[in-house]
């Protein structure tokens, strides 16, 4: 199925029910509420406020509802991430952030196992800690994952912090499709009321977490294949702002160009939510660097995302390869061993 997919979504998550127990067991979720579709995971563990609510709908942990789900807005194919509430990324215990991360990663394998080739498994890799790409390596030798996923922030450290460094050298090697998620927020008690820290904190948060690549020098040293959540939140907004920064700041002159000129060594998904919001991103970034996203099946999600692709008006090949030729070459053909495009794997158009 995977080569025949015509639309592929990069940009879905699930929540495995043997993970949330595991939480559930060591007081760090409750499942009182799971039949009616919530859950709670304490905010070490989610990095959203305390108490907050979060959407369990049987297509987070159940296969069979996540397929029918699909079909329902044809989709083909679904890179499936664990969402960034089980990434521990405010956890202080390494121990624990490994211990959370690899049980995940478990669970998720196991959830797309059966899926007929329709899901593939993005791994989290536990950022800012000296085991991040141990897990990234095992996610794609032992558990034989698509690609991987990875939060903004973990341990107390930024993503270009110096303990990352082997993960940029990883990734890089494998050319290995990551999936960049916000994880939680700056100054989250500012934002613990109306559920700002979704709303507004994470597209603020992939801003500063693609503004530290940048000028932390990691898109210099290697060259990771990176893909933004949410369009890249308010990247594109405030790079402008940036590039000044550049010109007029000793402090921001850390690299040799721009940062406006690595706007395209980024990919981004489509879940702006708005037509003219994405025909902005593509100008900015090529079709070429666009890729369907969803962010199913969360509330948030984009239900509408194909019909806002297509009312575009793009030619043809932009459309196509928006809607799943860019993730096909970037994640599947990539992520395939032996895969020939153009062969019963490969048809792309079946």
């Amino acid at each position: 199925m995977a080569g025949h997919a015509r639309t592929i979504d990069v940009h879905a998550h699930a929540l495995p029910m043997p993970l949330l127990e595991y939480l559930a067991a060591r007081g760090y979720a409750d499942l009182s509420e799971a039949d009616a579709g919530v859950v709670v995971i304490h905010p070490m563990i989610s990095g959203a406020a305390k108490g907050a609510r979060i959407p369990l709908p049987t297509e987070q942990y159940v296969a069979a509802e996540r397929l029918a789900a699909m079909d329902a807005v044809q989709v083909d194919l679904q890179a499936v991430s664990a969402p960034p509430f089980v990434f521990a990324s405010l956890a202080e215990d390494e121990d624990l952030v490994l211990d959370v991360t690899r049980r995940s990663n478990d669970a998720l394998r196991d959830f797309v196992a059966d899926s007929g080739g329709r899901l593939v498994a993005l791994g989290t890799i536990p950022i800012g800690t000296s085991g991040g790409a141990a897990e990234a390596a095992r996610c794609l030798d032992e558990l034989g994952m698509a690609g991987l996923t990875v939060g903004t922030f973990g341990m107390g450290r930024e993503l270009d912090d110096p303990v990352n460094e082997p993960v940029w050298e990883l990734i890089s090697e494998r050319r290995a499709f990551c999936f960049v998620h916000p994880s939680r927020a700056s100054a989250p008690s500012r934002m613990s009321d109306y559920y700002l820290v979704q709303l507004l904190g994470y597209p603020a948060e992939t801003a500063l977490a693609a503004s530290r690549l940048i000028f932390g020098g990691v898109l210099d040293r290697y060259d990771p294949v990176l893909c933004l959540a949410h369009g890249g939140g308010c990247l594109a907004g405030v790079t402008p702002r940036l590039d000044l920064g550049w010109e007029r700041k000793r402090e921001a002159r850390t690299v040799l160009n721009p940062p406006s000129s690595y706007l395209r060594r980024f990919l981004y998904d489509t879940a702006v939510f708005d037509s003219d919001t994405l025909r902005r991103l593509i100008e900015a970034v090529s079709a070429d660097n666009v890729l369907l996203g969803t962010d199913a099946p969360f509330d948030l999600a984009d239900v509408a995302a194909q019909e806002t692709i297509r009312s575009l008006g793009l030619p043809s090949e932009a459309e196509e390869a928006i809607l799943g030729g860019n993730a096909r070459r970037r994640l599947v053909e990539a992520s395939v061993p032996g895969f020939v495009p153009g062969s019963r794997l490969g048809g792309g158009h079946g």
